[in-house]
């Protein structure tokens, strides 16, 4: 039974929130603040993590940041919730590594639905029998986290380390932009498959600097593929 920490400053919302995770199967934990939370972080690691943008004190933004730089919670799954509804605000909380972003107010059907995507999307990732791949030069350690090319590390940010490990786990494969989008974000922006352009350029870039030349090719019209 997955166990999920609620933090989120408004007392009833917070109820409200761990009464429908219960509701749906799911053990559950209520925060008003981050500060509170890492307290209990110390004691247990959740499963996932409901995490409020809007908080009193150390906003939600910088509690992912914080969840995902550290090795004992960089892989627990993290769904940010706001009143706010703009694209520049669900893209932050994505590129800091969140798998998922429900706008308030959201019905409880659709936060169970979130939840258990989100879980599931979890596990299948943490299965993967590949814990180290390589080709061509290029080694990544998914248990580390890291990136290394002919021993010289390669720094990549959390969604681009998250798109060349997929990339690499479908080596030889043809990937559309939809389906990185879904895997690797989490869900679909509808019409923003550029997101996915603009980071295979980025992680091209660092790549080339490091010497990894051509190894992300382009399927015209479609996606990307490593590997032939």
């Amino acid at each position: 039974m997955a166990h999920i920490f609620c933090i989120e400053d408004d007392n009833g919302i917070r109820e409200l929130i761990t009464c429908a995770v219960q509701s749906g199967g799911y053990t559950a934990e209520g925060f008003s603040s981050g500060k509170e939370m890492f307290v209990r972080l110390e004691e247990q690691k959740p499963d996932l993590f409901l995490l409020d943008i809007m908080l009193p004190g150390e906003n939600g933004i910088s509690i992912l940041k914080k969840l995902k730089a550290q090795t004992a919670t960089a892989d627990i799954p993290v769904i940010m919730l706001s009143a706010k509804s703009t694209e520049i605000d669900k893209v932050t909380g994505l590129e800091n590594g969140a798998d998922d972003y429900i706008t308030k107010p959201f019905g409880i059907m659709e936060l169970l639905s979130r939840i258990k995507a989100v879980l599931r999307r979890s596990k299948n990732s943490n299965t993967v029998e590949t814990r180290q791949m390589e080709i061509s030069g290029l080694v990544i350690c998914q248990d580390q986290r890291t990136v290394r090319y002919d021993d010289r590390e390669i720094t990549l940010t959390y969604k681009e380390f998250e798109l060349l490990a997929y990339l690499m786990r479908n080596r030889g494969t043809a990937v559309s932009r939809d389906r990185l989008l879904e895997e690797v974000w989490g869900f679909q922006y509808e019409g923003e498959t550029r997101t996915v352009d603009a980071h295979i350029k980025t992680l091209r870039q660092k790549l080339d600097a490091a010497g990894c030349q051509n190894l992300i090719q382009t399927i015209r019209g479609y996606g990307y593929k490593i590997g032939g």
